[in-house]
């Protein structure tokens, strides 16, 4: 499942974007796909990627606990 950061988002509106860890596109992320409360500029998750109508957009969207990512990245 990719991961990546969120680089924007306008919670009044409930959309944002994703900056993919492993690509240079962004992904358009809305709150309809989001596990949880309003995401924040740079929160870490994990979702899936579908084509939507506009490009890109992320789904199954889930925050990722800093202690998860760090015992990612050492294995």
């Amino acid at each position: 499942m990719p991961t990546g950061t969120i680089v924007f988002f306008h919670s009044r509106k409930g959309y944002g974007f994703i900056k993919q860890e492993d690509s240079s596109t962004d992904v358009f992320v809305h709150m309809d796909d989001v596990d949880g409360p309003d995401l924040t500029e740079g929160e870490v998750v994990e979702f899936e990627i579908e084509t939507a109508p506009k490009g890109p957009r992320a789904t199954n969207v889930k925050r990722i606990e800093a202690d998860d990512s760090e015992s990612s990245e050492t294995e």
